[in-house]
């Protein structure tokens, strides 16, 4: 079971993670919030306040955020009619703190639940109800390396060929081992 998950009965899974693996784990998804970033007005803001609150109508300018934040309404710059561009920017400015609420909210459950496990390796147990929260912070995590790595479909086989003294190696490793986890974790839920 070693860095994938297994079925732990009723839609819940279980990830046995060495100290090595839980570590890098949690390190990408402190990264991960630090690259989303606090809440509106931060994380002490009000919370009627937040409710009220409306979020940016441009597209992040940070290649990772675009793909975490898309357009409504096509590839981020993509759409040059006015009227196209006015529907996105009203969809993202209704919709991107919440969606960013969420990807904190995910990446936060992966941090706790890492934690329970006292910087130490360890089999990490996922209910039902927080797989959906997993598979949404590890899907955010491959996303933004993949960004980072500016990803296309025809990159597999390179990747895996890649010589050891490639600086790019270990992010394509994360971002390897991260789709291995999504995979099995897919397969826990629904085993």
């Amino acid at each position: 079971m070693a860095g994938l998950f297994e079925s732990a009965g009723g839609g819940g899974a279980a990830i046995a993670l060495d100290e090595l693996e839980a570590s890098i784990l949690r390190s990408l998804e402190v990264q991960m919030l630090e690259l989303i970033g606090p809440g509106p007005g931060g994380e002490s803001d009000d919370p009627l306040a937040a409710l009220f609150a409306e979020g940016p109508t441009e597209a992040p300018a940070d290649p990772a955020l675009a793909r975490l934040f898309p357009d409504a309404y096509g590839e981020p710059g993509a759409t040059a009619d006015p009227q196209t561009r006015a529907m996105a920017g009203e969809f993202r400015r209704y919709t991107e703190l919440d969606l960013r609420a969420r990807k904190r909210d995910d990446a936060l459950n992966v941090i706790k639940a890492l934690d329970g496990l006292g910087g130490e390796g360890g089999v990490v147990k996922v209910p039902a109800a927080e797989c959906r929260n997993w598979l949404g912070a590890l899907n955010d995590l491959r996303l933004t390396l993949g960004a980072r790595l500016e990803v296309d479909e025809d990159d597999d086989e390179t990747f895996y060929r890649l010589p050891d003294s490639d600086p790019r190696k270990p992010l394509v490793m994360a971002y390897l081992w991260l789709g291995g986890m999504q995979e099995s974790l897919i397969a826990a839920m629904t085993g």
